[in-house]
């Protein structure tokens, strides 16, 4: 499929841009999308929950009265679970939540949630730009001009550019990438996708 190029005003500069129909024209396949999504997520949890059981508590371990003959419950030591203060009984441990998806399940994800969009109508391309110095109204200004300054914009470009990414940073609800680094849910997470002319041969290398 072709799409218009536009410069950083929003002009049409007249020509266009073929985005490989292997990438960006694909049935999507939900289940493989959903699978990625949750690897993303689960990736995001730090899993150093804990809570002391009844055997790492500060306390006595001595048996507060006899087992027998006092015509009250039986009572191990003041950290019983039972207790204010006591352990607790089964809590939460370390763990790690990472979750294993096939490379190829990841690559099918990825053109998938790519294709979706492209249905959608979000995927807007650019020409190549840079800044000399990290400029915020400046980058607004170029996803104002596309009208996708409220949109949930995702700037995708061929390589990571700290004077880009500093522009973009302080922008509410707006996100940039590296294409060697796009991920399925950074993808749906968007409402519009910014792609500079050059990534496209990268998205594509990504996603083969």
């Amino acid at each position: 499929m072709k799409v218009s190029v536009y410069n950083i005003k929003g002009e049409d500069t007249g020509r266009k841009v073929e985005l490989p129909a292997e990438i960006f024209g694909i049935e999507p396949h939900q289940h493989s999308v959903w699978l990625d999504v949750k690897r993303y997520l689960a990736a995001q949890r730090q899993g150093t929950h804990k809570s002391k059981e009844r055997s790492e508590m500060s306390g006595s371990t001595r048996k507060l009265h006899k087992q027998k003959g006092t015509g009250g419950s039986r009572k191990g030591d003041i950290n019983n679970p039972l207790y204010r203060g006591g352990g607790r009984v089964f809590g939460p441990r370390p763990r790690n939540y990472d979750i294993d998806v096939n490379a190829k399940v990841k690559r099918l994800a990825r053109r998938s949630a790519l294709s979706a969009k492209a249905a959608e109508g979000s995927i807007f391309v650019v020409e190549d730009f840079s800044f000399e110095a990290p400029k915020t109204s400046a980058f607004i200004n170029i996803l104002r001009s596309l009208n996708v300054d409220g949109k949930k914009p995702l700037t995708v470009l061929p390589a990571y550019d700290q004077i880009l990414y500093k522009s973009c940073r302080n922008i509410d609800r707006a996100a940039i990438a590296p294409a060697s680094d796009l991920s399925t849910y950074q993808i749906l997470n968007a409402g519009a996708l910014v792609i500079a002319e050059s990534a496209i041969v990268k998205i594509k290398e990504n996603c083969e």
